[in-house]
């Protein structure tokens, strides 16, 4: 079935609509996730960043234009003096670069009083939004100790790097009621026959050295390790792209997908520092094999559940009921640190498992991790899509 998909996608993918000259929304969001900008910050703080850009440009937008009501202002110098405010705020050290994008927006954009009023309208949004996130505890200090009974988290080889951003569980979020709304059930007891059989899965399919996966089972670990911040973003991108949105809908969508990435985040942060749970190349090591390795790094948090596999089955939730579906095919490359491998997908929900799958492929997730991700996932994109933009309050702009 996979080869017979595979040979009809391009034809699928030629028949998509042509995409149409980016609008503010998307510019912006390729601004965001550039490589400058992703050097100022890690994925999961990015997470955050990218929700707040885009619930600053669709507030901005729809301010701006309110549907059945004449425009107030430029939509598009909303969306990307919003954008701006916020980036600048958030990332100062590239202000001058922000400052240049600002300016070649609005350059394209009609000199006059939509324009003005535009631009006055999206600082006056990014303000609030900024405002409604300083004390969100993102900047909290926290610690967590590291294990020493079977199966609690400790640092792993090669580095042992301490465990990361540990006060992320209790970030308020942007949509869901609370970090542990929807947590998963506790992981496996390590000495049940289903904690046994994800070591022995592992142990074979992820190994460094002397590995039970094939060469396409590597490709795909390798084509998923890009972060999921920029990864998800980018296929946001290119299936809208081929749709050619209207900026309400794309400002829409956007904010849809990185609200619901970054409560994902926040989610399964509540569920990993929660139970704690060790890591596979961990429990392998301490079961016999002292030298084994993942192939591919392990990241320093804890393993139950995966946040990849929530992160990838969050989008393709919001993606497919923004759709109204599905099946949503398409192709891309990856991004960093492994460029250039190229994949098509028949559905959006294919791409989601892959994603998940890569994890146990790279020999940093158990399969179970990956399941309760998963399921975690969909519950936060169906949660976001239902609940995550709801009107906001008139923005009042003081009179110049």
């Amino acid at each position: 079935m996979r080869t017979i998909l595979n040979a009809l996608l391009p034809a699928l993918l030629l028949a998509a609509p042509a995409a149409s000259a980016e609008d503010e929304v998307v510019h912006w969001n390729r601004v965001a996730t550039s490589e400058a900008a992703a050097a100022q910050t890690d994925p999961i703080t990015e997470s955050r960043v990218f929700a707040m850009l885009h619930v600053a440009m669709f507030d901005a937008v729809n301010a701006a234009e309110p549907k059945g009501t004449p425009p107030r202002a430029s939509a598009s110098a909303a969306a990307a003096a919003a954008a701006h405010d916020v980036l600048v705020q958030i990332l100062p050290n590239l202000r001058a670069a922000f400052d240049r994008e600002l300016d070649l927006s609005l350059r394209a954009l009609p000199s006059g009083t939509a324009t003005d009023d535009g631009v006055a309208l999206g600082r006056a949004v990014a303000r609030d939004v900024l405002a409604a996130r300083k004390s969100d505890g993102a900047d909290r200090k926290a610690s967590s100790a590291a294990g020493t009974k079977a199966g609690a988290y400790r640092p792993t080889p090669p580095d042992l790097t301490p465990a990361f951003m540990v006060q992320w569980g209790d970030v308020k979020p942007f949509a869901l009621r609370s970090p542990a709304q929807f947590r998963p059930g506790p992981p496996p007891a390590v000495d049940s026959e289903l904690a046994r059989r994800d070591v022995e899965v592992v142990r074979a399919v992820g190994a460094q050295e002397d590995s039970t996966r094939n060469d396409e089972q590597s490709e795909i670990a390798r084509y998923w390790y890009e972060n999921s911040t920029q990864g998800w973003n980018r296929i946001a991108r290119e299936v809208a792209g081929a749709r050619a949105l209207d900026l309400h809908e794309n400002a829409r969508l956007f904010a849809l997908v990185n609200m619901a990435m970054a409560d994902g985040y926040i989610a399964v942060f509540d569920a990993k520092y929660h139970y704690n749970y060790w890591r596979p190349v961990t429990a392998i090591r301490e079961g016999g094999k002292a030298d084994w390795l993942s192939y591919l790094g392990t990241p320093p948090i804890p393993d139950y559940p995966s946040g990849h596999a929530v992160e990838g089955a969050a989008v393709a939730t919001v993606l497919a009921r923004f759709f109204g579906t599905d099946f949503v095919p398409f192709q891309m490359e990856s991004g960093a640190p492994y460029l250039g491998i190229s994949r098509r997908f028949w559905s959006l929900s294919e791409a989601a498992r892959e994603n998940g799958a890569s994890r146990v492929l790279a020999g940093i997730h158990f399969p179970t991790a990956v399941e309760k991700g998963y399921a975690l996932g969909e519950s936060v994109g169906n949660w976001v899509f239902d609940h995550g933009l709801k009107p906001s309050p008139p923005v009042v702009v003081s009179a110049r």
